[in-house]
């Protein structure tokens, strides 16, 4: 499936721990950025979320810390879909340095959640545009 988006950001001093390089919890959140910045441009931001009360939950993660990333790195997060089969995807994220070096990498199982019924849903039209599936 094709690439959904690239995000490049500066790491700032509020991403970095007492060694000089990003925190681990930090990871998740960039890789959350990342994606808002992915699908709220497609229409599938959160005012769109808590109108249709359906949104975008995350199942499970695994990420992996291959290379340090220092204070005033940039980097891009560059987001994939690998596949939706029934309720569930599954996204590939990784922080690339300039230099092209991949520092991280998470995957990501995830559904479409209704807030109402309290359970995942099918993906809805909406959605897949979200996620560039149509």
């Amino acid at each position: 499936m094709p690439e959904l988006s690239q995000y490049t950001l500066i790491i700032k001093e509020q991403h970095v721990d007492s060694y000089g390089h990003v925190n681990n919890a930090t990871y998740l959140t960039l890789y959350e950025e990342a994606r808002w910045e992915s699908i709220t441009p497609r229409g599938y931001g959160f005012n769109e979320i808590h109108q249709k009360q359906q949104g975008p939950v995350i199942l499970e993660v695994n990420v992996k810390f291959i290379k340090e990333i220092r204070l005033r790195e940039s980097i891009t997060i560059t987001t994939k879909l690998l596949k939706y089969e029934g309720k569930v995807g599954q996204m590939v994220q990784q922080m690339i340095k300039e230099d092209g070096t991949v520092a991280s990498e998470a995957v990501l199982t995830f559904g479409l959640f209704d807030m109402k019924a309290r359970k995942l849903i099918l993906p809805t039209p909406e959605w897949k545009k979200a996620l560039a599936m149509e």
